[in-house]
């Protein structure tokens, strides 16, 4: 995807990395690196959810705090479009500058309890993001965070209690209120229902998907569940070893897979219908080690139609049908299997 290919999109980043340096000795010789996020590219617009998919370990979220700047990117851009139609590049900026536009992005964390501070109540994580972006003082902070509570669907009697006293879901809902308090645009969602029950999930999939409707939000939501992601991306991009090796509509990437291990994940993916028995497909070996790749394509070792090319050279990541990308050299000549979407 060229730079700048999409410049009214509320996200844009253009070939991201994230290395983490591998030290040895008295002097920390750098001996290497992890590639925890290998040269990415990808577009969300406005009011969509883009699904984030892949293996434990792909450098998901990774990517996720590179773009809200938790972490510092090795290299790339990372393109945020205002309200204004400004479009800023974050990582390029200092911490001083970041201040200034961090209400405008933010993300929900995996673990509700470990992201809560346990010393504070509701009333002061909730706050805490309004306070300091200077929206409201004194007893308008208080309103507002009560306003909050109201749609995450928690009640105003949970103000002045701690995290411990809640369930997980109900810590989820919280840390979805303190995301909604400076009013962004962008929330990034790291597996935000992987850890609850499978009953809780469904509750708050729903309460996010009506929240994007009445706050107007836009969602990159990280996931290694793909029936989770089905249920709510518009468009879903596939990461392996720390590269996005397909990106398509949810429609698409599903019926018409066109990366191996896209087909492999989606073999794994339960039917509904009990007349679809769906082949599962078994990948040989382990995932590769980001720290020392294998050469040409990443998957090669793994792909059931890897050929002598997929060892030699990197696939190009390119566009094979309209919005549908993919890092494959046979991308065009292989049928790969997809699955009936469930929803």
């Amino acid at each position: 995807m060229p730079e700048n290919n999409n410049p009214d999109a509320l996200l844009e980043v253009i070939h991201l990395t994230k290395y983490f340096p591998i030290e040895e000795g008295f002097l920390r010789k750098q001996v290497g690196a992890v590639k925890a996020v290998d040269d990415v590219s990808l577009y969300i617009n406005e009011g969509e959810t883009f699904g984030l998919v892949g293996e434990s370990g792909c450098g998901k979220t990774t990517l996720g705090r590179c773009i809200v700047r938790a972490i510092d990117s090795t290299s790339g851009s990372i393109y945020l479009k205002l309200d204004t139609g400004e479009r800023l590049d974050l990582s390029r900026m200092t911490n001083k500058e970041l201040r200034e536009v961090r209400k405008h992005f933010h993300m929900i964390f995996q673990d509700p309890y470990g992201s809560l501070d346990p010393r504070m109540t509701i009333l002061d994580i909730v706050g805490e993001p309004i306070r300091n972006n200077n929206l409201a003082t004194g007893d308008e902070v208080i309103e507002m965070v009560k306003s909050l509570l109201n749609d995450v669907g928690l009640e105003i009697k949970h103000l002045n209690r701690y995290p411990h006293a809640f369930s997980g879901g109900q810590r989820q809902r919280i840390g979805i209120a303190r995301s909604l308090a400076p009013r962004p645009s962008l929330i990034v969602c790291d597996e935000p229902v992987s850890a609850l029950d499978v009953s809780i999930q469904a509750q708050i999939l729903n309460l996010l998907e009506e929240l994007q409707e009445q706050y107007n939000l836009t969602y990159l939501f990280i996931a290694h569940d793909l029936a989770v992601v089905e249920h709510i991306a518009d468009r879903i991009g596939v990461m392996y070893v720390g590269k996005l090796v397909e990106m398509a509509s949810t429609a698409d990437l599903y019926s018409q897979p066109l990366h191996p291990y896209t087909e492999a994940l989606l073999s794994a993916v339960p039917s509904t219908n009990p007349d679809v028995k769906m082949e599962r497909i078994i990948l040989p070996g382990e995932i590769a080690d980001p720290s020392s790749t294998p050469t040409g394509c990443y998957f090669h070792p793994r792909c059931p139609y890897a050929q002598e090319l997929c060892a030699e050279e990197t696939p190009q990541w390119k566009e094979v049908a309209p919005e549908h990308y993919v890092a494959c050299h046979y991308a065009e000549e292989l049928e790969l299997k997809g699955v009936e979407l469930q929803y």
